[in-house]
């Protein structure tokens, strides 16, 4: 049965993660948005207006990107749930099939007339009818691989077990002083006031018959 509680790990993430996650969002979706036109801007432009559907895939790919890249980055510090300090493991396949995602969302975005590889291997009749109709399917492509790759680092950072200890110790930790001086306060008496004697103890021995 696989990890079910992978989600969780985001519970489990410092500050610094998220700030990684956050910049790298937020550089990927500037830089593939303006480079692509698909946020206007005054330096690039293209021939033929963004598709409809440029703009979802285009926040899609930045929030993946930078939530996997975050996965590299050591996690420690601060965090709603604490499980101790993550090593961020290798991964080389992630890394590579993130890559690779990114790449088929960048080429699903962009004008098919002006990516040259496209102008110099199919020309502009062969971009506009061949290259043009499966851009859809490359954008598609490259957001699963982007989410297959975050879920197998996330299942390798936590499990149900790890996070059913977790919460364990949360709990216990949430005990604060005040409810330990709390509970001393109900069971010591009160200055000047004898504490009561057992009265079992007091009561004399009956008499035999």
């Amino acid at each position: 049965m696989g990890n079910r509680c992978f989600l969780a790990a985001f519970l489990t993430w410092s500050a610094r993660r998220w700030l990684v996650a956050i910049g790298v969002a937020v550089g990927t979706y500037l830089f593939f948005g303006w480079s692509t036109a698909v946020l206007a801007n005054p330096v690039f432009g293209r021939e033929i207006p963004p598709t409809p559907w440029s703009p979802e895939v285009l926040l899609a790919t930045a929030v993946l990107t930078g939530l996997l890249s975050a996965t590299y980055v050591r996690n420690d510090g601060p965090a709603l749930l604490r499980v101790g300090p993550v090593e961020p493991a290798p991964g080389t396949r992630t890394a590579r099939a993130g890559a690779i995602g990114s790449l088929l969302a960048y080429l699903a975005i962009g004008c098919p007339v002006c990516n040259k590889l496209a102008l110099l291997l199919l020309g502009t009749t062969g971009a506009l009818n061949l290259y043009a109709p499966i851009q859809p399917y490359l954008g598609a492509i490259g957001i699963g691989l982007l989410a297959v790759a975050l879920v197998v680092r996330l299942r390798g950072e936590i499990s149900c077990a790890t996070l059913a200890a977790a919460r364990t110790t949360s709990t216990t930790a949430a005990l604060t002083t005040e409810d330990i001086l709390a509970g001393l306060a109900v069971s010591s008496p009160t200055p000047g006031e004898r504490p009561r004697p057992d009265r079992a103890a007091e009561a004399p021995p009956a008499d035999d018959a």
